[in-house]
C-alpha cells in the first residue's frame, strides 16, 4: 500500500496539488490493489478506474476531501464504497476519488454501533456509522434482547450502502424498507458540510439521502430503529405449482394483518425453483443462508464474474402476465437462468 504522500503526473490532472500536500492527501492511495479494487464492483459489467482511493480515519477527512473537490472551478468526481455490491458502477468513480467507507470500522474503537433506548416508551434504536455490516448491527443488538425491524436478504452490506438504495427484503411489506425505519442520518453534503438531518429537522436533505445512491451526501451515521428480538419464531415454506394461488396467498397475508398485530407476519417471500432445482434443498439457518451460497460461489471460483441483477415493481394488475410472459416462457421453458428469482410482495403505503 503506497499513500501519496507527494503530487504525482498520473494525478495532478484531476486531483489538485493542493489537495496532496494537506492531512487528507496522505491517505490518498493509488497504488494498483487499492485502484483496482476500487474500480469494480459485485456486477463485474463496468470497471471505472479512480485516480486514487481514501482510506479516511475520520468523518472529517471525507468532509475536507469533498470541501476540496466543491471549492474547485472543475470538481472532480466522488464516491463513497461500502462492501461494493453494486452492479452497475454507483461506487465507482472514473478519474476521481474513492472513498472507502469501511475504512472508518478500525478507527471507531467500539464506537461504531451504540444501543439505546427507552422500555417504558419502547422507543429504541442504535447509532450505526455507515461503513458498519448489517450482520454486525443485528449481533451488537441481539445482545441487548434488540433487532432492526426491516432487513435486506444478504446482511454483509454496509448500513450506507443499502440506506442509499432502499434495503428491500421480506419485511417491507409490513414495515417498509430499511429506509423507512431510520430516525435519523449524518451527513456529509456535497459542499462538504457536515449535517445531522431527520423528518424533522434538514428534512430536504433526509429524503434526498434516503434512497438517493449518493447523490446528495455521504451518509456516516444512521439511527435506525429498533424492536425487540423474538426468542422464537416459526418458518414456514410452501410449494406452489400454481403461480395463480401462490401470488393469491401472498396478496392475502400482506393484508390481513396490521404492523402492530402480533399475529402478523413478520417475514414474506417466494422464489421460483427451477428445472433443476431440489425443492428440499433449503438452508436451516435463515438470515446467514445467502452468505451460504456466497461462500460456496467464491470456493468454485465464480463469484468474480458478471452478475447482471434486475429489479422489477410489477403491479398487482400485470403480476399474472409477467408469470405467462416471463417465467413460464422464457426462464422456464428455456432454463437459463442460473441466479436467484425472488418475489417480495409490498404494501404501496410503506
Amino acid at each position: 500500500m503506497n499513500p501519496i504522500c507527494c503530487p504525482c503526473p498520473r494525478i495532478s490532472s484531476v486531483i489538485p496539488p493542493i489537495l496532496l500536500t494537506k492531512d487528507v492527501g496522505y491517505k490518498l492511495r493509488d497504488d494498483p490493489e487499492a485502484l483496482k479494487l476500487a474500480s469494480t464492483d459485485y456486477g463485474h459489467i463496468v470497471r471505472e478506474i479512480p485516480s486514487a482511493v481514501l482510506d479516511p480515519s475520520s468523518t472529517s477527512e471525507i468532509v475536507g476531501l469533498i470541501k476540496s473537490s466543491y471549492n474547485l472551478s472543475v470538481p472532480f468526481q466522488i464516491a463513497a464504497r461500502g462492501q461494493g455490491h453494486s452492479v452497475r458502477g454507483q461506487a465507482m468513480a472514473q478519474n476521481g476519488v474513492v472513498v472507502s467507507m469501511t475504512a472508518l470500522k478500525h478507527h471507531r474503537k467500539g464506537t461504531g454501533i451504540l444501543v439505546s433506548g427507552d422500555p417504558s416508551s419502547g422507543y429504541y434504536y442504535a447509532d450505526v456509522g455507515g461503513e458498519q455490516l448489517w450482520v454486525d448491527v443485528l449481533h451488537a443488538t441481539l445482545e441487548h434482547g434488540l433487532a432492526p425491524v426491516s432487513w435486506t436478504d444478504y446482511l454483509y452490506l454496509t448500513v450506507g450502502g443499502t440506506l442509499s438504495n432502499a434495503g428491500i427484503g421480506g419485511q417491507t411489506f409490513r414495515y417498509g424498507p430499511q429506509i423507512s425505519n431510520v430516525y435519523e442520518l449524518d451527513v456529509v453534503n456535497g459542499k462538504g458540510e457536515f449535517v445531522t438531518c431527520s423528518v424533522d429537522k434538514n428534512s430536504e436533505l433526509f429524503y434526498a439521502v434516503l434512497g438517493g445512491l449518493g447523490q446528495f451526501g455521504i451518509i456516516v451515521r444512521a439511527r435506525i430503529a429498533l424492536e425487540p428480538a423474538p426468542t422464537r419464531v416459526k418458518w414456514v415454506r410452501m410449494l406452489y405449482s400454481d403461480f395463480s394461488a401462490f401470488s393469491r396467498d401472498q396478496e392475502r397475508l400482506i393484508t390481513i394483518n396490521g404492523r402492530k398485530d402480533k399475529n402478523a407476519l413478520d417475514y414474506l417471500e417466494g422464489s421460483l425453483l427451477m428445472n433443476q432445482g431440489d425443492p428440499n434443498n433449503w438452508r436451516s439457518s435463515f438470515f446467514p443462508r445467502v452468505r451460504g451460497g456466497e461462500l460456496k460461489l467464491q470456493s468454485q471460483g465464480l463469484w468474480e464474474v458478471p452478475h447482471p441483477w434486475l429489479n422489477l415493481f410489477i403491479p398487482k394488475s400485470q403480476v399474472s402476465d409477467f408469470n405467462d410472459g416471463v417465467f413460464r416462457e422464457i426462464l422456464l421453458k428455456r432454463n437459463i437462468t442460473t441466479g436467484p428469482v425472488l418475489l417480495y410482495p409490498m404494501n404501496r403505503n410503506k
